[in-house]
């Protein structure tokens, strides 16, 4: 099977994931009218993704984290309690009509975080208010400028003996263990760190970790199987980021990348490539195991204003371009979540040919993007984040139709928020169905 999948085209891989998307091997659904419901929708954001024009503009709720106050419920609460997290994300799919359905994938397990003293995020009743409905990301330079090196040799062994034990305080210990990657036959003295006591807690707590994750994981796929039983495709098959995000989210904070574009420019570009190759791998995994052909990517540091033109040819396109053509060259289409303003940069993502990625613009000014990209990439995006969380419904319809109506013409145009919110008035997620079922019809 490798040998033939190796022999496809790109675009003969492409089509056998949406082949499989369309109608999921040894699956079974609640009834025709659930299949029905399924290839109908899946059908339609197929055909926009392919630039081609469905039998109507296809929409994405932007959910995020909203399922939970909608049910009454908060963050907080679904983060531990499992059974609460599942009632809500069930009642937000009972209760909207949908064309696609994001489990609660993004709603990390507090307990595994608590096991593990993860120290990326904050979260309510863990350094944030409980009454907040979201997380937070906590930059730092979990990466010193002095271990690009490091990094650059042997990703594995940094990332399990150097950075693994910053991010996770339950994992300090592992800064001890030696190297996997020596190419000696290992003797019995590499193994004598795991017998100190503290080496030993830290695996107890992978374990115990782990066994929470599972216990979440059992409840999250629940969810997604029965919207998918339902005839509600997902469409993200999996997250991945720009390499110079990695290193910028993760690694050496925002502030340390910076101030690497200066300091140490050829030894940043060094790392990005090097990351290149292992972004492609984790993406085309995860496309494998969801059995979705996209792959969702949160550009975070690449909008306008953010760095200069130049830095933008210089230290992110390059390294993202390849990610992406890597994985159209797997069959697979990266959806490219262009946060902020991306009006500066249209006239370089435009590199991109035809078919080889989706764009989804946040604050981007949705005309011009036809205009630049119309021909060569389908475009999501993009009613305002404001607008959805304090306009009125009458306000977000409008608004839709105006998108609609810029972007729909030709096909390829997928009608969905400028980010996910988390919380609001719900009648505004109805309003943007009851848009794309009204304006967007082709005749």
């Amino acid at each position: 099977m490798d040998r033939e999948w190796a022999e496809l085209s790109p675009g003969e891989k492409r089509e056998e994931r949406f082949r499989r998307w369309l109608s999921p091997p040894g699956f079974k659904f609640a009834g025709p009218g659930a299949e029905k419901g399924y290839k109908e929708r899946a059908t339609r954001f197929m055909r926009a993704l392919k630039l081609q024009e469905p039998d109507r503009v296809p929409c994405i709720l932007p959910a995020g984290m909203f399922p939970a106050g909608y049910a009454g419920t908060n963050l907080q609460t679904v983060m531990y309690d499992y059974d609460e997290l599942k009632r809500a994300w069930l009642k937000f799919l009972n209760d909207f009509d949908m064309d696609t359905y994001m489990g609660p994938n993004l709603v990390p397990p507090g307990r595994a975080l608590e096991i593990l003293d993860y120290k990326l995020y904050k979260w309510p009743g863990h350094g944030l208010s409980s009454r907040v409905s979201s997380y937070q990301a906590v930059e730092s330079e979990w990466m010193m400028a002095g271990e690009y090196d490091e990094l650059i040799r042997d990703p594995s062994d940094f990332w399990l003996r150097t950075y693994l034990p910053r991010i996770f305080g339950a994992l300090e210990p592992f800064r001890r263990i030696p190297p996997f990657t020596n190419i000696e036959e290992i003797a019995i003295m590499s193994f004598v760190p795991f017998g100190a006591p503290d080496v030993q807690a830290s695996l107890e707590a992978l374990a115990e970790a782990g066994r929470e994750s599972v216990r979440w994981m059992a409840v999250v796929g629940e969810v997604i199987v029965t919207s998918l039983v339902a005839g509600y495709p997902g469409l993200m098959g999996g997250l991945s980021k720009a390499p110079f995000d990695t290193v910028g989210d993760t690694l050496r904070g925002t502030q340390g990348i910076m101030m690497d574009m200066f300091q140490r420019p050829d030894k940043l570009r060094e790392a990005l490539e090097r990351i290149v190759p292992l972004t492609i791998r984790s993406a085309i995994a995860s496309a494998a195991a969801t059995g979705s052909p996209c792959i969702f990517m949160p550009l975070h540091k690449g909008a306008d204003g953010f760095m200069s033109d130049k830095q933008f040819r210089t230290f992110y396109w390059p390294t993202l371009k390849k990610v992406v053509m890597g994985l159209a060259d797997d069959g697979i289409l990266p959806i490219l979540f262009a946060e902020g303003g991306y009006n500066t940069r249209l006239d370089v993502i435009k590199e991109l040919p035809r078919g080889a990625a989706a764009w989804y613009f946040d604050q981007t000014d949705m005309a011009r993007a036809k205009q630049v990209l119309g021909s060569t990439a389908c475009l999501v995006g993009n009613v305002p984040t404001s607008l959805l969380m304090t306009g009125q419904p009458s306000e977000v319809k409008e608004r839709c139709r105006r998108l609609i109506e810029t972007c729909g013409p030709g096909g390829g145009y997928i009608l969905a928020g400028g980010a996910n919110i988390d919380e609001g008035n719900p009648d505004n997620l109805r309003a943007m169905m009851e848009a794309a079922r009204e304006y967007g019809v082709y005749k």
